[in-house]
């Protein structure tokens, strides 16, 4: 545009109008980038773990006992720190009042003494950092608000006041970062960080027992540690995000089965524990524990009076000295070496995938119970519904079952979570004279581990899909088959029963046969090994006997005549390939048999002593 000599007024307006165009759009661009539309999730699929320049920071949680403070503050100054930066937070709930409460001038006193002594305790390994409330939160925000990760290279130690710490306990804190976080070769995604204090307690009811023998030092648990947690950053601010959205939501921790959940109904939001608990019983996730001889530990609490104990109880542990004989424990074993447990108490094998032949043999063996298996195809059935179906294996305690599916992450993690699985397409690549029967890999695969468990002289069932079992006495050998038949097949959904003793038919000839039979009838029995194997047996006269699976189940496919009630000899359900998924979860909801909640975990911990 052209502007004339003389008419500054024009240009300086003109000036103007674009100098304010300019800035609007800057502002809305940062406005934008600053509230955008979508929320903002972290992804958390990918963790660099390539550095071990991290920091450290103690997070002390106090409220009005000064002297727990002050004990609490001069055990974490007398530790071995190795001229390491460790950062030091003191979180200092107020305390309650009201307008009419004679006490104010004594509360506010003690509450100057606290401050007093926190603002004159010399903390010479890192940053001291005073955060006193304004009001009473309690302890579930004095946990929850504590920490907010800023990278994945940031740790925090969580103690209440009441706590005290061994001398070694930075040392072992760190140990466990660097061994079990750092090397990629000895980390796990399910470990959301340690605690060490004695394990005494099993949240799960009639769940077994703690008994560790003397050489388990160090071992996983799912339960959460509250006198004296180290927390990973990344599990733990995707607990804070999950505990957002529920809390909003106005859902409740609540679990069946937990011990824990009668403490939320009893004491509310007055604990943070509960909430925890139900996360990690969601994700699958573990903690590191230790064991050390003689009920000693490198944090004991005094469980003085407070919100957790009505009245002072007392240490409910040994604290371990830096020259004590259990001091020699900084060697950390593999993380392969290492045994996990869940909620009940009961020892879990995690990461137990199957991708080659020479993998199947192990995998089958820690599987099986009474030379027993039960083979699940979960290829062409819903996350949802396999997630349902473990619930009933949990309420059963079937867990003698190895599941085969196709290369996936739910797969995968399904194996970290405790359960066994054959990958499908892996183990297939590994067969190679099979390489060139392009169509029915599924049924390869199911002929090759059925003659593999045939061969260790276990029986084996064999599930396609669509089918729930409702009690346990078929699959783990309560209900006595005819003896007189290696091979059992269904009429109407091909389930397969073979016995060990059909060895000496089921042989690779066999396998072969089976996949030639497979891949001419491509289409009409595509993965029902049960109906290829039956035609297979009737021709080469194998000793073979069918059965209506109507005698041991309830189809609910049935339209207007089905009936809300399972009879005593039911063992599991049934349904068709093109049932409606709706119809089938409400069927089975009517029965009793949907125990999932609306995320697919299930409704309730069951454990079964050993």
């Amino acid at each position: 545009m052209a502007i004339k000599r003389g008419s500054g007024l024009g240009f300086y307006t003109l000036l103007l109008i674009v100098s304010i165009s300019v800035l609007l759009i800057f502002s809305v661009y940062s406005i934008s980038h600053l509230y955008p539309s979508t929320p903002i999730i972290p992804n958390f699929k990918k963790l660099e773990k390539s550095s071990t320049d991290f920091t450290l920071t103690i997070k002390i949680l106090t409220y009005d006992r000064l002297a727990s403070l002050s004990r609490c503050l001069r055990s974490l100054s007398a530790a071995q720190y190795d001229q390491n930066v460790v950062n030091l937070h003191i979180y200092i709930d107020h305390f309650k009042f009201s307008e009419k409460d004679e006490n104010l001038d004594k509360k506010l006193n003690d509450s100057k003494r606290i401050l007093d002594f926190v603002d004159g305790f010399e903390w010479k390994f890192g940053e001291k950092m005073v955060h006193y409330r304004t009001g009473n939160v309690g302890l579930q925000a004095q946990w929850l608000e504590a920490w907010w990760p800023v990278s994945d290279h940031e740790f925090v130690f969580v103690v209440e006041d009441d706590i005290e710490l061994s001398p070694l306990y930075y040392r072992f804190l760190k140990g466990l970062i660097v061994n079990y976080y750092y090397n990629v070769t000895n980390s796990s995604p399910s470990i959301y960080g340690a605690s060490l204090q004695r394990p005494r307690f099993v949240p799960g009811k009639h769940g077994n027992k703690i008994h560790l023998n003397k050489e388990t030092q160090v071992f996983l648990y799912q339960l959460v540690g509250t006198w004296g947690q180290l927390l990973f950053p990344r599990p733990w601010k995707e607990f804070r995000l999950w505990y957002d959205a529920h809390k909003t939501k106005g859902m409740k921790p609540i679990l069946d089965g937990m011990v824990t959940t009668g403490w939320y109904k009893k004491m509310g939001d007055k604990i943070w524990t509960p909430w925890f608990i139900k996360f990690i019983h969601a994700r699958g996730y573990f903690n590191i524990y230790t064991n050390f001889l003689h009920e000693t530990s490198l944090s004991v609490s005094h469980r003085d009076a407070g919100v957790n104990y009505g009245k002072t109880a007392g240490p409910d542990s040994n604290l371990i000295q830096e020259d004590s004989s259990e001091s020699k424990f900084l060697k950390l074993e593999p993380l392969r070496n290492l045994k996990w447990y869940d909620f009940c108490f009961r020892e879990i094998i995690p990461d137990r995938i199957v991708k080659s032949v020479h993998e199947l043999g192990p995998v089958l063996k820690s599987a099986q119970q009474a030379n027993g298996l039960v083979l699940v195809s979960i290829d062409q059935t819903s996350e949802t519904f396999t997630r349902n179906l473990l619930c009933h294996f949990e309420r059963l305690n079937v867990r003698n079952y190895v599941f085969m599916g196709p290369d996936s992450d739910f797969l995968l993690d399904l194996s970290r979570r405790g359960h066994p699985v054959i990958n499908v397409d892996r183990f297939f690549d590994s067969i190679k004279k099979y390489i060139s029967i392009k169509f029915s890999k599924e049924i390869i695969v199911k002929a090759y581990v059925i003659k593999k468990a045939l061969e260790m002289k276990y029986d084996m069932w064999v599930w396609d899909r669509n089918i729930l079992p409702v009690k346990a006495d078929l699959f783990l050998g309560s209900v006595k088959l005819d003896s007189a038949a290696d091979f059992y097949v269904g009429n109407r959904i091909g389930l397969l029963f073979a016995r060990s003793s059909g060895t000496g038919i089921w042989t690779e000839s066999f396998v072969n046969e089976i996949a030639r039979l497979a891949e001419s009838n491509m289409g009409e029995y595509e993965t029902s090994i049960g109906v290829l194997a039956g035609k297979l047996l009737e021709r080469k006269g194998g000793t073979l006997k069918r059965f209506d699976e109507a005698e041991f189940s309830v189809d609910i496919n049935v339209g207007n005549d089905f009936k809300t009630s399972l009879k005593n000899d039911t063992s599991f359900a049934l349904w068709s390939s093109d049932t409606g998924l709706d119809l089938v979860r409400n069927r089975l909801g009517s029965l009793g048999l949907w125990i999932i909640d609306a995320e697919s975990h299930c409704t309730a911990v069951i454990c079964h002593p050993s």
